[in-house]
């Protein structure tokens, strides 16, 4: 039942079920009631402007080295709660949510609830030994702020793998219990309620980063299309002449290494109306390789790149896969090379390197809905047609459009339009709202790589194509996408420098 689809040979897209889904225009299915849930979720964050804390009680995990302290609200309003009982309302909240949610989407609602409940928990704490210092403080200051004398530096990006790994010893070692969970396992769901609620976050994040330079706020955008007119239809090509995927493989596929990991492969596939299966396989793929990258790039962009600052900090923005870490990259790589740069006497002001990295991985998740529109309309039109002629109805590229993009565009535009017509003087706000926005949409992505997981028999993904779809990945990622994200880079940022500090 999983993914035999992968072969090339199966271009035809045949899921009666998600087709009849889709075009139940007045049902409230997956997409919308996901889209509902992210707004949401974004509009209560956005009237802490008012005054008005409603989420501040979300339990927020931090890194930690004693286990008190991994836990606190997100709420500064809220701090007397602590974070235990934050963490049992957080649980208390999503339960009831989801539960209602699942009622509108036709599943059983008791078995679901039960069934939830031990999704959440293992997921939960997967997440929480997944930020312990040693395995997830990543920059110099993470480090020095723990105290630790080492870590593998994965970030909190690491709760991500340890969910999966969890998902992945129940789905291939207790298939009962499995199968006992398989109500609450609904990882595009999940993954489609933060991708709305990202939108919000990444809007506030946007705004912020205008008081970049413009040359290089432009010069961030040019680079991206630049990168993803090649990237996309190249990794597409190879997907499909040399690996022998089939069309609505090959989309997700390049979505999720061009653009942005989880994000892009979910949407993309949504709009192409594709199973999800080889979607969550890439989610999978893209946490692990992103945490690969991590570890190696900025040391890589110390050593080579020192002298090119917003060289590198391009660069680690274009090949870095997820937001996590590639933030936590440029990061790392600020540390490294302001510290190289200040022994030989040339001190940056800070902020530059990472902010750079942190403009162009923001403006490549804003080109994930416009990428999942152009898609609807080429497949309506050109690939699997409905009309005589190929020509689209607005009607049938409305029907394969991602509904839950719609949400992503909503919460864009309301962040946009808020922080923009808010001073500098409320900066602090706008952030406390990302914040507490962001603790659901990890929360969301914890349950999708849980749900990864337990989905993920290996014996049978392995005859079924994980291991190509895996080929695909290292041979795309480091084969080109690694390198011509720096030619890019170097093309449109050399010899552009930070100012010096003071």
């Amino acid at each position: 039942m999983y993914y035999n689809y992968l072969a090339g040979e199966l271009d035809t897209m045949t899921d009666t079920t998600a087709s009849h889904v889709e075009s139940a225009a007045v049902h409230l299915n997956e997409d919308w009631v996901s889209a509902i849930i992210g707004v949401t979720i974004f509009v209560l964050a956005l009237l802490g402007l008012s005054g008005v804390d409603l989420l501040g009680w979300a339990a927020t995990t931090k890194i930690w080295t004693v286990p008190s302290a991994a836990l606190a609200p997100i709420g500064k309003s809220y701090a007397a709660l602590g974070g235990l009982p934050a963490l049992v309302l957080t649980y208390l909240a999503f339960l009831g949510v989801l539960t209602g949610a699942a009622a509108v989407l036709g599943a059983n609602v008791r078995r679901f609830a039960l069934a939830f409940s031990a999704v959440f928990w293992l997921g939960y704490i997967a997440w929480i030994i997944g930020s312990y210092a040693h395995i997830a403080a990543a920059t110099p200051a993470d480090i020095a702020k723990t105290g630790v004398s080492w870590s593998l530096h994965l970030t909190p990006e690491g709760g991500l793998i340890l969910a999966l790994v969890a998902g992945l010893i129940v789905g291939n070692f207790f298939p009962n219990f499995a199968t006992w969970l398989n109500e609450a396992i609904r990882p595009e769901f999940y993954v489609k309620t933060a991708i709305v609620i990202l939108g919000g976050v990444i809007a506030i994040t946007v705004a912020g980063k205008l008081n970049l330079a413009s040359s290089v706020f432009l010069r961030s955008l040019a680079a991206i299309v630049e990168a993803y007119l090649i990237y996309w239809p190249v990794v597409y090509y190879i997907s499909r002449k040399y690996f022998g995927f089939s069309r609505e493989a090959a989309v997700p596929l390049a979505s999720g290494i061009s653009i942005c990991g989880v994000a892009a492969a979910i949407a993309t596939g949504s709009a192409i109306r594709a199973r999800p299966q080889v979607a969550v396989l890439v989610s999978s793929l893209v946490v692990i390789f992103a945490v690969v990258e991590l570890l190696l790039l900025p040391f890589l962009a110390n050593t080579f790149l020192s002298h090119e600052p917003l060289v590198a900090a391009s660069w680690l923005g274009l090949a870095v896969k997820t937001d996590g870490a590639a933030v936590a990259a440029g990061g790392i790589a600020e540390s490294l090379i302001s510290a190289k740069n200040a022994a030989a006497g040339i001190h940056y002001a800070p902020g530059w390197i990472l902010g750079t990295t942190t403009t162009i991985k923001v403006f490549i998740d804003v080109f994930i809905g416009i990428w999942a529109f152009i898609l609807a309309h080429i497949w309506t039109t050109y690939i699997n047609p409905t009309t005589p002629g190929g020509k689209a109805k607005l009607s049938e590229i409305w029907e394969r459009f991602p509904k839950f993009i719609l949400g992503f565009i909503l919460t864009f535009a309301l962040g946009l339009v808020v922080t923009l017509s808010l001073g500098k003087g409320q900066a602090l706000a706008l952030k406390a709202v990302a914040d507490e926005a962001s603790v659901f949409r990890v929360l969301f992505f914890v349950l999708t790589f849980f749900s990864i997981g337990v989905l993920s028999d290996f014996r049978r993904l392995w005859a079924d194509g994980l291991g190509k779809l895996a080929a695909v990945y290292v041979v795309s990622l480091f084969g080109f996408v690694i390198w011509v994200g720096l030619l890019i880079s170097w093309l449109f940022f050399h010899g552009v420098k930070p100012p010096l500090a003071g």
